[in-house]
């Protein structure tokens, strides 16, 4: 069992206001924190070998948030050192007319991971009883049924052997303020806004509700949510990367077997 503090424990009523946006944990800065940053960066690195090497199991790593909570960053940062042979990022947009004409998971299970590989959800099937839920875009008996279908999903992946991990990376209203304003002003990130984005910040308690909702409902033994405190993004950075690394570790991956005949191979 994982004792993280920043774990959702499993059908607990939550209330976000409760939980800290600018956390810095065990560290006094970002300075102190960077040798433990590099020190998971690197046996991340390893891990996502051995993961690769071995093909017993796939990692699936789910990052929801708010706009501007640090999706793109956290990614950047956290997987800049995976062999990208192994590793996959699928973000998920508005759907398309074929993926509309399928079941809504549809194009979730499409991207899952094969064994062996990473992938990382950049918004994911959560956004079914997210955006579609805070727009009616569908009815409210439609969505309150999907966090089951969503349970049973998840399980059946964990029973294949996914080891699926979620993250709310989880940004004070303020800090969104701040950083939407940063990208309006800077010209090299205005690509990173649309108007669509402020008419969302408008629904702010809406979506903290459907959150809410989403992580008690789906933080599950087997496919835990994880609230982590993204106001100061080099700690966002070492929760998210010290997380994967402890879950990583206690699925005891070996290397596999040499090819027998090896010792009697000599390279001329």
């Amino acid at each position: 069992m994982d004792h993280s503090p920043y774990r959702v424990e499993p059908g607990k009523k939550i209330d976000l206001s409760k939980w800290s946006t600018d956390d810095a944990g065990p560290f006094s800065g970002k300075e102190d924190a960077r040798s433990d940053i590099k020190k998971n960066l690197k046996r991340l690195i390893e891990l996502q070998e051995l993961l690769y090497a071995s093909a017993g199991h796939a990692v699936l790593i789910v990052l929801q948030a708010m706009d501007a909570g640090g999706k793109d960053g956290a990614i950047e940062h956290v997987f800049s050192g995976v062999n990208p042979q192994g590793c996959n990022v699928t973000s998920f947009k508005e759907p398309s007319h074929e993926e509309l004409s399928h079941d809504y998971l549809w194009r979730y299970h499409l991207a899952c991971p094969r064994r062996g590989m990473m992938e990382i959800f950049n918004r994911s099937h959560y956004e079914s009883v997210l955006v579609e839920r805070v727009s009616n875009i569908v009815s409210k008996d439609v969505w309150l049924q999907r966090y089951d279908q969503i349970n049973d999903f998840e399980r059946m992946l964990v029973s294949e052997n996914t080891l699926i991990l979620k993250f709310f990376l989880h940004i004070s209203k303020k800090e969104q303020k701040k950083r939407l304003e940063a990208r309006l002003e800077d010209k090299s990130k205005q690509w990173k806004i649309s108007p669509s984005d402020l008419v969302t910040r408008k629904h702010w308690d809406q979506y903290t509700e459907a959150f809410e909702d989403a992580l008690r409902r789906c933080s599950t033994d087997v496919a835990p949510w994880y609230v982590v405190p993204a106001d100061h993004k080099w700690f966002r950075n070492w929760v998210l990367s010290d997380t994967i690394v402890r879950a990583m570790q206690k699925l005891e991956m070996k290397l596999p077997p040499p090819a027998k005949g090896l010792d009697k191979i000599k390279v001329k």
